[in-house]
């Protein structure tokens, strides 16, 4: 039987040439975008230049803007700017699988909000008054009212309850 001869240093003379060429296609496309990014940047500092020299506009009409709308973005603003954090903290650290939220109507000028829920009973509903009572960012809680609902043979209580919550706290 013969024997195998395998020989790990034999080096195969391939050619250079296909390197070579991939070489100098990476140099071709290298020198294009090089080339792009110089225009890019001289295109972006001419019109620099340009916005920078043009003169205002006089003749531009003004935009006319009603009173209510002023308004009704400075509400936006305050809604915007209230603590929402801190009031869906008190609200996820007084959650309970007997009462369900229905609704919650914050008022910023007044520093108020009203949360509106259904609960399984009058305790329920009381117990989580109790609870967002307790709450750091919520103060002066009171239940504002309730209804037991009449077409429930489970007697679910329909609620209100309102709450100071503002910036400070």
């Amino acid at each position: 039987m013969n024997g195998l001869r395998i020989d790990f240093v034999r080096r195969d003379r391939a050619s250079p040439w296909p390197g070579r060429l991939l070489l100098a296609l990476a140099l071709a496309f290298s020198l294009d975008v090089a080339i792009s990014y110089q225009h890019a940047g001289s295109a972006l500092r001419m019109n620099q230049a340009r916005v920078a020299t043009a003169p205002a506009r006089a003749g531009a009409p003004a935009i006319a803007v009603s009173p209510e709308e002023v308004a009704a973005v400075r509400e936006t603003v305050e809604r915007l700017a209230m603590p929402w954090d801190k009031l869906f903290a008190a609200l996820e650290g007084t959650a309970s699988d007997q009462v369900a939220l229905l609704g919650i109507e914050p008022d910023p000028k007044a520093g108020t909000v009203v949360i509106s829920g259904d609960s399984k009973d009058y305790l329920a509903a009381l117990t989580y008054v109790l609870n967002l009572s307790r709450a750091e960012s919520l103060s002066r809680v009171q239940l504002l009212r309730h209804e037991a609902k009449s077409n429930d043979p489970q007697a679910a209580v329909r609620f209100a309850v309102s709450a100071a919550w503002s910036k400070g706290k």
